[in-house]
């Protein structure tokens, strides 16, 4: 018996959901390959909540010295892709959404190799597949708040972006930052939601117009323990707006030196900040 709710939306899209998994699948190709990878994708989601909530407690934890003992494929992805970011705090539930993804995404192309281009969308966090002469437009948002894609970055084949991942204090998750949206390009959707998390907590800045509470006092379960996140970020000075994006580009271009991320756009208060040429090329359009 499934699990999780199924649904078919318009443009031949795939929609499955269960908790705070809320997936839009879109594949393209023969109609065959099509349905082989819908299939795989549903078997693939179907248990998988089942199996991360089996792991909760290691997941909650923050990464240390040693890598956490973990034994589900998606657990263990989610883990490795926050591993490099391990000397601040931050637990493998930075990548949970990212890594959902990209395990729906795995299962579909092991069923269906020829699919011309594919997405797995958890909540703004995607998984994309691309070949040859199949490019794809992703929306980007400047405000989770309004969530309304204001630009479309086109990815293609030739580039090594196959994740993306959108944070902000406004997102789904906590934030300790005031991003309104930080977007992030990488080789998994798993690596961009971490990144992302690790941006948009690291584009901040002290003002009195910002409120912040422990995660505790929000969600008795977070994995964010007694850390200040941020519940509201009033009207902010333009040195403030200034410092703050400076800071998210700051570790953004770390990261990209790293190779942990293939570009970034940061947006606070109506401004974008972009990293490793995303936004100044023709691959963002408006």
């Amino acid at each position: 018996m499934k699990t999780h709710r199924i649904a078919r939306l318009p443009g031949n899209r795939l929609h499955l959901q269960e908790g705070p998994s809320d997936l839009v699948i879109a594949a393209f190709g023969g109609p065959s390959e099509i349905e082989r990878a819908y299939a795989a994708a549903e078997d693939a989601f179907e248990g998988l909540l089942a199996e991360l909530a089996g792991e909760l407690r290691t997941l909650r934890q923050p990464l240390a010295a040693q890598p956490p003992a973990l034994k589900g494929a998606t657990a263990q992805r989610m883990a490795r892709a926050c591993w490099a970011f391990r000397a601040q705090y931050i637990t493998p539930m930075a990548a949970v959404a990212g890594a959902v993804a990209d395990t729906v995404m795995t299962a579909m192309l092991a069923r269906a190799p020829r699919l011309e281009r594919a997405y797995v969308n958890n909540g703004g966090d995607i998984a994309v597949h691309l070949t040859a002469r199949h490019p794809l437009d992703i929306g980007v948002v400047p405000s989770l708040a309004r969530a309304r894609p204001e630009g479309f970055i086109r990815l293609d084949v030739s580039q090594h972006v196959r994740g993306i991942a959108t944070s902000g204090w406004r997102g789904r998750s906590f934030s300790r930052g005031i991003a309104d949206a930080v977007t992030v390009l990488a080789r998994s959707a798993a690596e961009a939601d971490a990144a992302a998390t690790v941006i948009a907590n690291a584009t901040n800045v002290q003002d009195a117009s910002i409120r912040r509470r422990p995660a505790r006092e929000l969600d008795p379960d977070s994995d964010l323990r007694d850390l200040l996140v941020t519940v509201d970020v009033g009207s902010l000075p333009p040195e403030a707006i200034a410092a703050a994006l400076a800071a998210g580009v700051r570790t953004a271009e770390g990261l990209l030196r790293d190779g942990l991320i293939e570009g970034a756009l940061v947006a606070l208060a109506g401004e974008w900040r972009s990293v490793g040429g995303v936004g100044s090329t023709p691959a963002l359009r408006t």
